[in-house]
């Protein structure tokens, strides 16, 4: 007889899903210089990478909504379905099968993004824990499977047999796994909510607009420059390593984030936007650092780069969070986190503007400019920090 989880463990498996979806989403990012190493050229690499945002920002601004329709419990589990499934045609090879493959990881990580962290939490205060609590564990589960996809898939690819394959066939027992745990799962949306009017009604708020979007593009534009540009940079002092630094630089970002968010969230102030500010002021002096590993060209430095870069994602992904559930309203929470991390993977696009304007000026002068761009979104965070609150944050700031 097959025992039923207590409520307060519900979330775990959630959290699963949610896992194996991050994992597939980056399990591809190390394995780019063996891809380009097996004979495909720069430009196909860079398509076969940018497929994956294909199939992400139309998932992030699309399922929530669906979640509201139609229950965070089908949509999880089609997110889940298509992990899978992306990992299968990954596995196949061949330029087509690839690119199929990235489509379709985007979308099961939007899922998990904008549903699977959304279900977390609301599986969590079912279970008596806090909102801020749910909110965490979504954000640092998903974290975890950005970083030990890419980990396992870059120590897979450099070191076991089979590189091109075996990865991905350990993601798919992954996520096989995670499909059977949450099939038994309850649903948290209370009512299914058919019409769109107002659906991203929160987008328009001051503070969403002031507070929130200013910080979001910089989440995924650390990780670029953490994961993308610091190994460009050093690359030639590395010899045959360039994969394993590669993938080191990833996992350490990565995990930088996960464990430094039990602190973005004794951070949050409901009277302020005191953790979104201190993430901005982390990221600030993180792109310093970049500046300075693109100087010396050190692989020690930009490492040290990488890990300060991974603490402001950390931070800054779940204070972002936070402040956006006291925006939302419980049925535009879904929708509205996947504004929010579409905006965040806006930042993605870094790296290639960097490579663009690097014909124009160095990268020192360039993530040195960065620095200025980011104290300048800083400094309109801290200005805007106490204004626009939820009504519950002015009563108690009016109070204090």
């Amino acid at each position: 007889m097959t025992s039923t989880p207590r409520p307060q463990n519900l979330w775990r498996a959630a959290a699963a899903a949610v896992f194996a979806c991050g994992w597939g989403g980056n399990q591809f990012t190390p394995l780019l210089v063996m891809y380009h190493d097996s004979g495909l050229s720069v430009l196909a690499v860079d398509a076969l990478l940018g497929a994956y945002v294909v199939g992400l920002v139309p998932g992030l601004l699309t399922v929530g909504a669906l979640s509201e329709r139609y229950g965070r419990r089908p949509v999880m589990l089609a997110g889940t379905v298509a992990s899978l499934v992306a990992s299968v045609f990954l596995a196949l090879g061949g330029v087509a099968w690839i690119a199929a493959g990235r489509f379709v990881t985007g979308v099961g990580v939007a899922v998990a993004m904008a549903v699977g962290s959304t279900w977390v939490t609301e599986l969590s205060v079912r279970g008596g824990a806090e909102r801020a609590t749910g909110t965490r564990r979504g954000a640092l589960w998903l974290t975890l499977g950005f970083g030990l996809g890419a980990g396992v898939a870059g120590v897979l690819a450099q070191w076991a047999p089979f590189p091109m394959q075996l990865p991905y066939v350990v993601h798919a027992v992954l996520a096989a796994a995670a499909l059977l745990a949450i099939l038994r799962l309850p649903e948290t949306r209370d009512a299914p909510v058919v019409g769109t009017t107002g659906r991203f009604a929160g987008a328009g708020h001051p503070r969403f607009r002031r507070v929130i979007a200013p910080m979001a593009p910089w989440i995924f534009g650390s990780a670029g420059v953490a994961y993308a540009i610091m190994p460009q940079l050093v690359g030639d002092r590395l010899g045959t390593w360039g994969l394993a630094y590669s993938t080191l630089l990833t996992v350490c970002t990565l995990g930088a984030g996960a464990l430094v968010q039990p602190l973005a969230k004794r951070l949050d102030r409901t009277t302020s936007a005191r953790g979104v500010v201190v993430s901005m002021v982390v990221m600030s002096v993180g792109l310093a650092v970049s500046a300075v590993a693109a100087v010396v060209r050190s692989p020690v430095v930009a490492l040290i780069a990488a890990v300060v870069l991974g603490a402001a994602y950390g931070i800054a992904v779940v204070s972002g969070l936070l402040e956006l559930q006291r925006l939302a309203r419980p049925d535009e929470l879904a929708a509205l986190t996947g504004v929010y991390y579409t905006l965040a993977y806006v930042g993605f696009l870094l790296p290639s503007i960097l490579a663009v304007l690097s014909g124009v000026a160095s990268y020192p002068v360039l993530l040195g400019c960065l620095v200025l761009v980011a104290l300048g979104g800083t400094a309109v965070i801290v200005r805007h920090s106490h204004r626009h609150l939820p009504v519950a944050a002015e009563a108690a700031t009016r109070g204090s």
